[in-house]
């Protein structure tokens, strides 16, 4: 039978070994544009839970599948995270109330998990995690009619969830063409072999290197919170040593300390020495005062465990800060994803309450998306994602939210804007939100980025490094020029009925580079239309583009 310490275990050597390995399942990704890349999304994801689940002392497997479903909800960031989080906590409702579980309770977890996936996704495409993980799970529930043997039937979801990932190449074109398996069924995979080492060995995978944190998108307000504690040895040690008659000079355990550790403080007189000691092994340290008399006031304290205190109690004071009551006479607030100054500015001049600083290649967290909305006193919030790859996480928020909320489809900067200007404060929230959907068909959003690997994709041969042109998210063209592909792309766009243009230039591209972009296209525009040109600031994109 399963024990909530091994499922703990378990999840933690899953976390290690995506972690380990989010790089290979990064560079899976075959759509050349800079994103938020799978392998990071999930193993930032599934490390949301890690520090939770260590502090779990001999669980239930409830227990531990409760405290892992709730981490993951918050911590879920991409699609592909906000799915692996689903999966989990398809653990949480199928161990409900169960102090074990055996093989059966697994697959019948997992299908679950299977089911709300499915259910997130308005149309789910076959050959990714959803494939694999649907596949594993029915060949598993199937198996358990005959067995429910812990690692029998868990063999069975890694056997069969590899097989599927083999197979997903068939089912999707693009894989096969790039000669790839589905990036978001790769990272379950890995997940579950960590899994998988606890179930079968006993023996955890442990992380290569240390995971960095992300950072939080409202910033804590305690300096302890604040700053990264540069611990080197866990333990503080402090003891006073009753001489004995014959003791050596203290200088030999001074000596000896500082072999083990540091902070090392030393203070004897005639009957007594004061010892400090930061080190892994406060043991030794004991062991080798006694050599010099008896020991007394003992004081031993784990450093790391009270930073992370610490930082906890910290970051529960902001969260309180942050938190904003509903008030009755306030009907509508805004929350938007955005990054770059200039784009977070013109966001908060249409109305917005709360910016969440993120996009492409940094999606943000349900948590980070969550704490926004908590901060705006309204009865209704309207969020815009923003990018394809933030909604999910978005639509996450709004279970766990104590307000209404209202998560708008919106896929693009140009889009984000266009929903702003749509708003009537005197309309109710069903008017506002048809007619903030409907703004989003009026706007064409073309987007000049660079390649950020090589890549055979949608008939074009592409070269790392080399200009992409996008029109509405599609791959439309590659060039050496940027501003060319801003005329390129901008023209392409614009029909007989558009009468405007917002250019939008990031960080890397220069005013005096922005001003001579703006004059090549407006010779190639007709003077009927207007164009506007912005310095949003925002990363990844040299210039996005909205044609209304």
């Amino acid at each position: 039978m399963l024990s909530g310490s091994t499922l703990r275990d378990a999840f933690l050597s899953g976390a290690n070994n995506i972690v380990n390995h989010k790089q290979e399942v990064d560079e899976l990704n075959v759509f050349p544009v800079p994103d938020g890349d799978t392998g990071t999304n999930m193993s930032m994801t599934i490390s949301a839970a890690k520090g939770e689940l260590m502090k779990l002392n001999n669980p239930t497997v409830t227990q531990t599948a409760d405290v892992a479903a709730s981490c993951l909800l918050r911590g879920a960031r991409g699609n592909s995270g906000v799915i692996l989080s689903l999966l989990f906590r398809g653990f949480s409702k199928g161990l409900k109330g169960k102090e074990t579980a055996n093989g059966a309770d697994l697959a019948h977890a997992l299908q679950l998990g299977v089911e709300a996936a499915y259910k997130s996704v308005m149309k789910p495409t076959e050959g990714t995690v959803l494939t694999v993980s649907r596949l594993a799970a029915e060949k598993a529930v199937e198996l358990s009619k005959e067995t429910n043997d812990l690692n029998t039937v868990f063999d069975c979801i890694v056997d069969e969830a590899k097989a599927a990932l083999q197979q997903t190449p068939e089912l999707l074109p693009v894989l096969k063409k790039a000669g790839v398996v589905d990036a978001g069924g790769q990272g379950f995979v890995i997940v579950l072999e960590g899994m998988q080492s606890v179930f079968k060995t006993g023996k955890m995978i442990e992380p290569v290197q240390k995971e960095e944190a992300p950072s939080p998108v409202m910033a804590p307000k305690n300096a302890a919170a604040e700053a990264e504690a540069d611990i080197q040895f866990t333990y503080c040690t402090e003891y006073i040593v009753n001489k004995a008659k014959n003791a050596k000079g203290s200088l030999a355990l001074r000596a000896y300390l500082e072999s083990i550790g540091d902070s090392v403080v030393v203070v004897d007189d005639d009957d007594i020495i004061k010892v400090h000691v930061h080190t892994e092994n406060p043991g030794n340290a004991l062991q080798e005062g006694l050599k010099f008399g008896t020991l007394t006031k003992i004081k031993i304290e784990n450093m790391r465990e009270q930073h992370e205190n610490k930082v906890h109690e910290a970051e529960q004071a902001a969260i309180e800060d942050d938190y904003a009551p509903v008030d009755p006479e306030r009907p509508f607030g805004f929350v938007a994803v955005a990054a770059g100054q200039g784009l977070q500015s013109l966001f908060e001049d249409l109305g917005v309450d709360k910016i969440v600083s993120g996009g492409q290649t940094m999606n943000p967290s349900t948590e980070d998306i969550l704490r926004a909305i908590q901060a705006v006193p309204a009865q209704t919030v309207f969020v815009l994602p923003n990018n394809k790859n933030i909604i999910m996480a978005a639509e996450q928020a709004v279970k766990l939210a104590d307000r209404r909320v209202c998560v708008l489809q919106t896929r693009t900067i140009p889009q984000g804007l266009s929903a702003m200007l749509a708003f009537d404060p005197d309309a109710d929230f069903a008017d506002n939100r048809l007619n903030m959907t409907k703004a989003l068909d009026h706007v064409s959003t073309g987007q000049i980025t660079f390649a950020a690997r090589d890549s055979d994709y949608d008939g074009h041969k592409i070269k790392e490094g080399e200009i992409l042109g996008l029109e509405n998210g599609k791959l439309s063209f590659t060039e050496k020029d940027v501003t060319k592909a801003l005329i390129k792309v901008t023209s392409r766009m614009v029909k007989r009925d558009s009468s405007f243009i917002t250019v939008i230039y990031g960080a890397d591209v220069t005013d005096a580079q922005a001003d001579e972009a703006y004059e090549a296209l407006r010779a190639k525009i007709s003077d009927n239309v207007e164009i506007n040109l912005i310095n949003g600031g925002q990363p990844v994109y040299y210039y996005i583009v909205s044609v209304e």
